[in-house]
């Protein structure tokens, strides 16, 4: 603590994102928070990540440490055995906070300390740092998120109460492609985390990112909610959870062929019937789109719309 101003735990897992990584620790560095500490788990990378950590060695705020390890998951708990922070972060190699991020963060979980956790949008940058497109996600629900209702919790700008993540264990090794999900649905059934209506973070889009593992993906997320399904039945939302893992699946590692996707949506359907509104009848039907938009193309042609 500085006076009543909590010490920020940033952990940055690290592995071959040499062209990333300067901009990542500048993204933090920079920030207009203290204090603050930054630590930098490195695989054993083999490009030029260790050269450029090794630039910053000097820098009192950052400590890393370069190793063989059995993954992300790894990496982001040996963070965690290594963090002195009330309140963390956890920021990939390739990815980048803006300006006053830390501070929101921590403001707004010292304005309730009840919040397990806070996470504001984000926007998505190619390699070269170009812009994409931006978030605009909805207020925080367990539901929403669940449902996939415009409200995900993006790692890059969320922050959260190291006591709670280190009390829940971290992150899981059974579910590395949902491990931060996973941690974040899990401090949600304890307590309550809010959305800030505020960009915080750039998202790298690019070849080598784990969003392109959508298979795994979808598979560690149905796994993160079959080992909470008897927490989320309890608190009844377990059929909104048995729909999430199929609507995951749609999106992450959709099944080939028209008549099993429409099979996918009808089972999405018979999980969680609220969901209706989201799929249009000839959505439900094989062929149904391609008919549907046959007539209105004809429509058009004859004058009638």
């Amino acid at each position: 603590m500085s006076g009543n101003r909590p010490l920020v735990s940033i952990i940055v897992p690290s592995y071959n994102q040499g062209r990333f990584i300067r901009r990542t620790l500048e993204s933090i560095l920079s920030q207009d928070y203290r204090p603050l500490e930054v630590i930098v788990i490195d695989g054993a990378s083999t490009d030029e990540t260790v050269s450029i950590l090794q630039e910053f060695s000097s820098h009192p705020e950052l400590q890393w440490v370069s190793e063989p390890d059995r993954g992300v998951v790894e990496a982001v708990n040996k963070g965690f055995a290594r963090a002195r922070g009330e309140i963390g972060g956890i920021q990939s190699s390739d990815d980048f906070y803006l300006p006053g991020a830390i501070r929101a963060g921590v403001e707004a979980l010292q304005a309730d300390p009840a919040l397990a956790f806070v996470f504001g949008d984000v926007a998505k940058v190619d390699a070269e740092g170009r812009e994409l497109s931006r978030t605009q996600l909805a207020p925080f629900s367990l539901e929403r998120v669940l449902a996939m209702d415009n409200c995900w919790i993006p790692q890059p700008s969320t922050f959260f109460r190291m006591e709670r993540a280190r009390a829940l264990g971290g992150w899981r090794e059974e579910v590395p492609y949902a491990a931060d999900t996973d941690l974040w649905l899990r401090m949600a059934l304890d307590a309550p985390a809010r959305k800030l209506d505020r960009l915080l973070a750039q998202r790298s889009m690019h070849e080598a990112q784990r969003d392109t593992q959508g298979a795994r993906i979808a598979r560690d997320y149905g796994r993160m909610l079959e080992d909470l399904m008897p927490r989320l039945d309890a608190s009844g939302r377990g059929r909104l959870a048995r729909a999430g893992k199929l609507l995951m699946t749609a999106r992450y590692d959709p099944p080939r062929g028209e008549w099993a996707r429409v099979a996918l949506r009808w089972r999405t359907l018979c999980a969680c019937p609220k969901l209706a509104r989201r799929y249009p009848l000839p959505s439900l039907v094989p062929g149904g789109n391609a008919l549907r938009s046959a007539l209105s193309h004809g429509a058009r042609r004859l004058g009638l719309r």
